[in-house]
C-alpha cells in the first residue's frame, strides 16, 4: 500500500452576521468555492455547515477546508488578488467573526 503525501490543510470558520440573509450567505459559499479555480496552489477546497448535535459551534456555521501541498503555497494563497477581493466583497460585510486553524494531515 502507498503512503500519500502529507498535506496541509487549512480550516475555516464562519459565523455570519445576524443581519446577514440566505442569499448573501450563498454568495458567499460560491465565492470561496470559486477560489479553487482561481488560485493554482489550492489542491483541493469542500465546505459544509455545522450539524453538530454538542452545540458546542459557538455561532460558527460553516467549515471550509482547503488542502495545499506545502506552507509555500498556502503562504501564497494568502495574500492572493482573489483571495483579497473574496475577504473585502464578501467576507468583511457579512462575517460576524472567524476562526482560522492550519494542520499537517497525519
Amino acid at each position: 500500500m502507498k503512503k500519500n503525501p502529507k498535506v496541509l490543510r487549512h480550516v475555516v470558520l464562519f459565523k455570519f452576521k445576524d443581519s446577514t440573509t440566505p442569499e448573501q450567505i450563498k454568495e458567499v459559499e460560491k465565492a470561496f468555492t470559486t477560489l479553487a479555480n482561481k488560485i493554482k496552489e489550492i489542491k483541493g477546497l469542500e465546505f459544509g455547515l455545522n450539524n453538530s448535535p454538542e452545540g458546542l459551534n459557538q455561532g460558527f456555521t460553516h467549515c471550509f477546508l482547503l488542502t495545499f501541498d506545502s506552507e509555500k503555497d498556502r503562504d501564497a494563497y494568502l495574500p492572493h488578488p482573489a483571495h483579497k477581493e473574496f475577504g473585502e466583497k464578501y467576507v468583511k460585510p457579512y462575517l460576524e467573526k472567524a476562526c482560522v486553524v492550519d494542520y499537517w494531515a497525519q
